[in-house]
Parts: structure tokens; C-alpha cells; sequence
């Protein structure tokens, strides 16, 4: 029943062959057999076999070799090499310049995405938390939060895609 589905999202979280995601959905698989006597019903068991997928492809890509060569000297010293105050002061203003941007970007959104918002990502509020504040269900809390951040997200990336269009 959740074959295609773990397929369809294991494709579109890694550029890997189809051969890769196949092999990977098989070891979710043989990996919950092997379990089965301490495993016990999840309530969604698509999201646990999603999740579950996930996990074995990260754990299958951090594993593999990469390539590795020594440090010569040079790169050496330039790893315990502080950076000079030029450095430092481009580095703050590049930073303050994002920060401005974004409260900006921020400032723009309906009151209750604001809101929501900064309960969470400032106060760390979990999406039932949010929802008693606000005065919503978890699920409108949820979506005013993807709401904003999609927002937010495309007014950010759209003129990245208009000038490497043109550029």
C-alpha cells in the first residue's frame, strides 16, 4: 500500500538512481521484519515508513567514502588563522544587512502570520502551543506558519530566479 509513496519521496530527497531508492525501501522494509517482536502500530504508519525511509537513505549517503587527502602546511596554518578586521566588519555588515531585509520582509506579512511567526520561531512555541495563544486548532496554527514562511521564502528567492534569468 505505501510502496509508491515511499518511492515518490525517496526520488525526489536524493538525485540517486532508482535502483538506490528501491534498495532503500527493501531495507525499510527487511529492517521492520527483523524488528517486528519489539516494534509496535504507529498511529500514521505512512509518516513512520516515510520517516523511516529518510533515515536509512541520510544514513546510506553520510556513509559513504569521501574522498580524503592530508593537509598540507599552508592549509594547515589557515585553519588556525584569525580573520583580520576587514574580514570581520564585511562579515557583520553582510549579517545586519540580511537581518534588516528580513524584518522588512517580515513587516509586510498580515498581523497573525507575524505572529505566529515569532511565537514560532522566537519563543519556541510547539504548534499546540501556538494554536492556545491564537486561539485556532493546531492545524490553522500549522498553516499560518507555512503560510508566512512561504511567503517569506518567495519573496526571497524570486529575485535570485529573475536575475540568474537575465544574468
Amino acid at each position: 500500500m505505501h510502496i509508491q509513496a515511499m518511492y515518490r519521496y525517496g526520488m525526489s530527497l536524493v538525485a540517486a538512481s532508482e535502483a538506490f531508492v528501491l534498495d532503500c525501501v527493501h531495507d525499510v522494509f527487511t529492517d521492520l521484519w527483523a524488528k517486528r517482536a519489539r516494534l509496535i502500530i504507529p498511529d500514521n504508519i505512512r509518516h513512520y515508513l516515510l520517516k523511516a525511509l529518510k533515515n536509512r537513505i541520510m544514513h546510506l549517503l553520510e556513509r559513504k567514502e569521501r574522498p580524503t587527502h592530508s593537509l598540507d602546511e599552508a592549509d594547515y596554518e589557515a585553519l588556525w588563522a584569525e580573520p583580520d578586521d576587514l574580514e570581520i566588519m564585511e562579515e557583520l555588515e553582510a549579517a545586519s544587512s540580511r537581518q534588516q531585509r528580513l524584518q522588512q520582509l517580515i513587516a509586510q506579512l498580515p498581523p497573525r502570520q507575524q505572529e505566529a511567526l515569532k511565537l514560532r520561531f522566537v519563543e519556541n512555541m510547539d504548534y499546540n502551543q501556538i494554536g492556545e495563544v491564537l486561539a485556532v486548532n493546531q492545524q490553522s496554527a500549522k498553516n499560518l506558519v507555512f503560510r508566512a514562511v512561504e511567503k517569506l521564502r518567495g519573496w526571497i528567492v524570486l529575485p535570485f530566479l529573475i536575475f540568474s534569468i537575465f544574468f
